[in-house]
């Protein structure tokens, strides 16, 4: 199960994963991201630190928005995983199509650079 916060900082969206991220709670976090997208935000942290675990399918929720925020130069960066959830995100190499940070603080430096 997930439980999924929004709140917004600096003209920046930030949404919260707490808990579980499986196929039934995969679509959770699709209308969390497409609302922050659908509200305009174009800089989007997701804080990972509560994240216990996340399935093939939350990982393709992911995925699925790579050429989207490309094509509408929107930026995304995740922050803050715990060492099996970041594993997850290597072993498919999504490390190396999203930007991953270890903190809040690197992920805000990160996404105002942009």
């Amino acid at each position: 199960m997930i439980h999924i916060k929004r709140l917004q900082e600096d003209g920046v969206d930030i949404v919260a994963l707490v808990g579980e991220i499986d196929a039934s709670s995969s679509i959770e976090l699709d209308l969390a991201i497409a609302r922050s997208v659908g509200e305009g935000f174009i800089k989007i942290l997701v804080d990972c630190s509560a994240l216990e675990y996340i399935s093939s399918a939350g990982l393709g929720v992911f995925m699925s928005y790579i050429e989207e925020f490309k094509d509408k130069n929107i930026s995304m960066v995740l922050f803050g995983m715990n060492d099996k959830v970041a594993n997850t995100f290597q072993i498919l190499g999504l490390n190396e199509l999203l930007q991953i940070t270890q903190s809040k603080d690197q992920a805000k430096q990160l996404i105002h650079e942009v």
